[in-house]
């Protein structure tokens, strides 16, 4: 095996290793021989230089060899005169689904924080927030009036129940797309929506293309259906359609997914100018729309009124515009009910690969979310304004300790993007990881490269942890700014 093992995969394999007790070398050497006996790492398997790694972690050259040298006595890890340090030939291979680690791209790191204890690291990895407060009252309520008919029932609703898509359709007419109940498929949350998207749309080879930067759990859904992702950049109106027609017409994908209210990581709100545009675009090529709106109701600006049609509003007869949308971010993450409005027939098609998913999302968080839907707005305000103080809060604090930084304030979302002045944020972040934060670097959040200097901030935190975290994160600056990413100079201690 002559190919060294990419830094970047390096880097997340080693999870949250600055963060443990004891010398920097022995944290590393740790986290490196968890990898190795948990199958992360193979055999004979090239690792990247003391050199090259150092400069990944933003520690000295001198931490990586002695996390080296650590590993060679037991035999962990081989050192071959011009082939460089390598996994050693005998490690046992884990048992199968063994290794404890979420499998999957650049955001499999993210979503191995939802299974770790959080411990004393504030991870940014993601943003949410308790259940609104009149959640409770509406779960009383369902218990009281609906549960001995709910237990009667079969069960299984591959669509979902009649009384909640009939509750989004509803919904969707109140936003300004009229909605038939046959065109909506209820999913378990707006992620396993774009999962079955990809299924119906995606095969080896295809083409998707993307907003930059964009959400990465999608991105890594879309790349393990084997799909090529083609990014377009955004600008303050949303992804710019001159270069979104050139990729449409140069690369004929299979899909396009867009983030149009409130997109992330940016928070952009996309006009409704630029709407139109792309439902003409998709038209026009021929390519089917997966419009993610999972965050419509998180206005940052107060005073933003009401957002812009869905794409969809816009399609020209026989496009397949599908609009994503969810209660997890408006209000409960655990309350894991999405769903998807298409045509009819997409929509059929859809919930044939929904039935062969799980056979139909919880029979009670549905009736839960059709209570839930006709008084989102209502239970959303007062999230909001807590979301806008928040935020403020956030950004005094970063005006004064972090000046150098630069972000726009969002129309809406839960987090800034935040460019780092220059710096390599992935390096900051092994950094602020050894300073008590978890960061995720830009890079798992665009593909091409163009945001490596940037940074997703939740503002999601009540004010005290706001300010503990940029405490913490302005240490890490400090350092970064100090002493540098890393000592290149020759080995002279351990450290």
């Amino acid at each position: 095996m002559d190919q060294v093992r990419d830094t970047a995969e390096v880097v997340d394999l080693l999870g949250d290793w600055a963060s443990a007790r004891g010398p920097m070398y022995l944290r590393l050497a740790g986290a490196l021989r968890r990898a190795v006996r948990e199958g992360e790492l193979h055999s004979d398997e090239r690792l990247p230089s003391e050199r090259r790694l150092a400069a990944a972690l933003g520690v000295s050259r001198g931490t990586v060899v002695a996390a080296y040298d650590e590993l060679r006595g037991p035999g962990l890890l081989e050192s071959r005169r011009g082939s460089g340090t390598r996994i050693g030939r005998r490690q046992s291979a884990p048992p199968a689904g063994g290794h404890g680690r979420v499998p999957g791209g650049r955001a499999s790191a993210i979503f191995q924080r939802l299974l770790d204890a959080p411990g004393e690291v504030i991870s940014l990895a993601y943003a949410v927030e308790p259940a609104v407060p009149k959640l409770t009252d509406a779960l009383l309520d369902l218990v009281r009036d609906d549960v001995p008919a709910l237990l009667a029932d079969v069960g299984y609703h591959p669509r979902g129940l009649a009384g909640l898509r009939d509750a989004i359709a509803t919904h969707f007419g109140e936003l300004g797309l009229p909605t038939r109940r046959d065109q909506v498929v209820v999913t378990t949350g707006a992620h396993q929506a774009i999962g079955l998207a990809a299924q119906m749309y995606v095969r080896k080879g295809s083409t998707v293309v993307v907003e930059s930067p964009s959400w990465p759990g999608c991105i890594d859904v879309f790349r393990a259906a084997g799909a090529r992702l083609v990014t377009v950049p955004l600008d303050e109106h949303g992804p710019r359609t001159d270069l979104l027609a050139q990729a449409l017409a140069e690369r004929q994908p299979s899909l396009l997914y867009v983030m149009p209210t409130y997109q992330n990581p940016t928070g952009t709100l996309m006009s409704t100018h630029r709407r139109r545009r792309i439902a003409e675009l998709a038209a026009h090529h021929q390519v089917p729309v997966l419009e993610d709106n999972a965050y419509t109701t998180l206005a940052a600006r107060t005073g933003a009124g009401r957002s812009p049609l869905p794409i969809a509003a816009f399609a020209k007869t026989g496009a397949e515009i599908l609009t994503v949308g969810s209660l997890a971010k408006s209000v409960w993450a655990g309350l894991r009910i999405g769903w998807v409005r298409a045509p009819a027939e997409i929509a059929e098609r859809l919930a044939r690969h929904k039935a062969l998913a799980d056979l139909g999302s919880p029979i009670l968080d549905q009736a839960l979310a059709a209570r839930l839907l006709p008084r989102l707005t209502e239970l959303t305000a007062a999230r909001n304004q807590s979301m806008r103080r928040r935020l403020g809060h956030l950004e005094r604090l970063l005006r004064e300790h972090q000046p150098t930084w630069r972000w726009r304030t969002p129309d809406g979302g839960s987090a800034l993007w935040i460019e780092l002045a220059g710096t390599d944020a992935a390096v900051f972040a092994q950094i602020a990881l050894r300073h008590g934060v978890e960061v995720v670097p830009g890079a798992a959040m665009d593909p091409s490269g163009a945001h490596d200097t940037h940074i997703r901030l939740p503002f999601t935190f009540p004010e005290d942890t706001l300010t503990e975290l940029v405490h913490r994160l302005r240490g890490a600056w400090t350092d970064l700014q100090r002493h540098g990413p890393a000592d290149t100079s020759p080995l002279s201690a351990i450290v």
